[in-house]
């Protein structure tokens, strides 16, 4: 059965979500007081502190993370939060949804506080004491559903946990301006995400999700191995039971229990998640993308899709092609987002 194999089939099943396109990510420069408000609606974002502190604030969840040089933190949208230099600093900037930003009383903040190639602040000389790297998912098709409801609202990590090479290149990275840069980042921010991610579930107390541990019954191990591997399959739950050697009911039973959802909603889901990915490639047909995801057909996927994801194949590939639902990429969008006085 290859038991050896199954841990990390059972947790990379879980984490094969981040899929970025077109994300947006800058290096911010940043001299105190300074606060920006975040109302982007964005489903995650990445926050890594460079140099300096920050405190992020998530509002009506909880209390405030302080985050100082060489830690992180993943913050789930869409709701609102801040991030300051001091909790008591009121905001000074608001970022909407699709990236473009307002001062306090209203002024248009774009293209005021460009320092070069994705790098803003409100330092003039193009230094100063906090250097924060920020990556964004714009869409929430970015994002598998069991990932996004698995996170906590603002997920911190620490120095002496997070011991990680990926924030320095992706401080390399991002201030490059060469042909792709844009596809090296989407990808370096899902490899950031993904080791983030990693290390919380590996740590000591922390509250996995429901899959992080389904390699502890080898049985239900087994059969995310077989969703995972092959999900265009005509599986079914006693297919499955037969393949992973228990009775139809304990598969079900046991599956339900560590994954959090039964065994063919989490093929859906799988199967779903892989035709988001693959109806964004130029030259697909729904028909093909239905054969390749286990639909029978172009109009099974498209009433599938409709009824999980709440929006057909044709508006969701749209939307791909749009990062920003409608706002184009680009200084406009994000130069004014930390532009503080």
């Amino acid at each position: 059965m290859e038991i050896e194999h199954l841990p990390g089939a059972a947790l990379g099943s879980l984490l094969d979500g981040p899929r970025a396109r077109g994300a947006f990510l800058m290096r911010a420069v940043l001299r105190p007081p300074w606060c920006v408000a975040v109302r982007d609606e964005a489903p995650l974002t990445v926050i890594s502190v460079v140099r300096g502190s920050a405190c992020v604030h998530p509002q009506g969840a909880g209390g405030v993370e302080p985050l100082t040089a060489g830690e992180l933190a993943l913050v789930r949208g869409p709701a609102p939060y801040t991030v300051a230099d001091d909790p008591a600093t009121e905001p000074q900037a608001t970022i909407r949804p699709g990236g473009c930003s307002v001062a306090a009383d209203g002024t248009d903040l774009c293209e005021e506080m460009d320092l070069g190639v994705r790098t803003w602040g409100n330092t003039p000389d193009g230094d100063g004491p906090t250097v924060l790297l920020i990556g964004t998912y714009r869409l929430r098709g970015d994002l598998t559903g069991r990932l996004r409801d698995a996170l906590p609202r603002v997920l911190p990590l620490r120095r002496h946990a997070f011991d990680s090479p990926l924030p320095a290149l992706l401080d390399a990275e991002i201030r490059r301006d060469a042909p792709g840069q844009e596809v090296v980042l989407d990808r370096l921010l899902d490899l950031l995400v993904i080791e983030a991610l990693r290390t919380w579930y590996a740590s000591p107390g922390a509250d996995a999700p429901p899959g992080a541990h389904a390699h502890s019954d080898p049985a239900v191990a087994r059969a995310l191995r077989l969703l995972h591997d092959h999900p265009a399959h005509p599986w079914t739950v006693a297919g499955l039971a037969a393949k992973a050697g228990v009775s139809r009911a304990a598969l079900a039973r046991r599956f339900t229990a560590l994954v959090g959802e039964p065994p063919m909603t989490y093929l859906t889901g799988r199967r779903l998640g892989m035709a988001a990915d693959l109806l964004r490639e130029p030259d697909a047909t729904l028909d093909s993308v239905a054969r390749r995801v286990g639909y029978g057909s172009g109009f099974a996927l498209s009433t599938a899709f409709k009824r999980e994801r709440g929006v057909r194949p044709s508006e969701h590939r749209a939307q791909g092609l749009s990062p920003t639902e409608g706002v184009p990429p680009g200084p406009h969008a994000v130069s004014g987002s930390l532009r503080v006085s």
